[in-house]
């Protein structure tokens, strides 16, 4: 009789003695400590060990300095103006890549003759490095926003065209031949079938596109430009200040989890739809 509540109380015990240890393991198995911890205990292993070596800071300043340095560029307003242009040069060059590299993409994918001379095209000029092309266009559009435009442009658009291409090649044909015998016309099909089949092959074109126009476009702005995070980045580094620039650094890093969490959403919203 009095066993029952003495192995209760055991199992009370033992339970009690469990929960703690299991609450690190279930924080441990969620992706996002992990990715955020680990960037958190980076931070911190930095900051002891450029204390405890005594490293300059013209060569690696201490994170604590650099996040100063970043409060000091915004609250002067420089780094929110460069910042600002910036990302409208990405996304203006983007904007019209997207539209004009998905519709080219779809032409080229229903038209086998528009295709033949697409792919030579295509084939040449995709694997060229596009900032080979900085000096031919700099003597052509000079250095203003013509010519940011257009190497953002240049960056997005041939994956977006090559993966439009696939998915309204992927398409499957036994939706094409219902959509027909329904009495569907051809842009009708082009517009209801072939389009949304391809979406998710568009997409994949548009992670690629989006990351080459970033990249395009600051090495651009350190090359020629008078305002951007690429033009503050070469000159914090003319004038050797380090922490400008690793903050400039930590922007377009915050910049590229940003871009990257959003198309992560985004792609999951579009499952969503597809099979809702």
């Amino acid at each position: 009789m009095s066993q029952q509540p003495l192995a209760g109380r055991d199992e009370a015990v033992d339970n009690a003695a469990v929960a703690p240890l299991s609450n690190p393991r279930r924080l441990l198995d969620n992706p996002r400590v992990l990715g955020w911890g680990s960037v958190a205990l980076f931070l911190v292993v930095w900051e002891v060990s450029a204390r405890i070596a005594g490293v300059s800071p013209l060569y690696l300043p201490r994170p604590t300095h650099i996040v100063v340095a970043l409060i000091e560029l915004f609250r002067d307003g420089g780094l929110t103006i460069d910042l600002a242009v910036t990302l409208y040069r990405i996304f203006a060059g983007f904007g019209l890549a997207l539209v004009a590299g998905t519709l080219l993409g779809v032409w080229i994918a229903t038209s086998w003759r528009v295709q033949a001379v697409a792919d030579m095209f295509i084939a040449a000029l995709y694997p060229l490095p596009k900032i080979t092309l900085i000096p031919l266009l700099i003597i052509w559009l000079g250095t203003g926003g013509p010519f940011m435009l257009t190497i953002s442009f240049l960056g997005a658009i041939f994956p977006i065209v090559i993966n439009t291409v696939l998915g309204v090649q992927q398409c499957e044909p036994g939706l094409v031949l219902a959509a027909r015998d329904l009495g569907a016309t051809q842009q009708q099909i082009v517009r209801r079938v072939l389009i949304p089949s391809a979406i998710p092959a568009i997409f994949a074109g548009v992670r690629l596109g989006l990351g080459v126009s970033i990249i395009l476009v600051v090495a651009a702005e350190m090359v020629v430009g008078k305002l951007g995070l690429g033009a503050r980045l070469y000159l914090s580094g003319q004038i050797l200040e380090t922490e400008q620039v690793f903050a400039v650094l930590i922007v377009l890093a915050i910049l590229g989890i940003i871009v990257s969490k959003g198309q992560d959403a985004i792609d999951v919203w579009l499952g969503r739809w597809r099979t809702g």
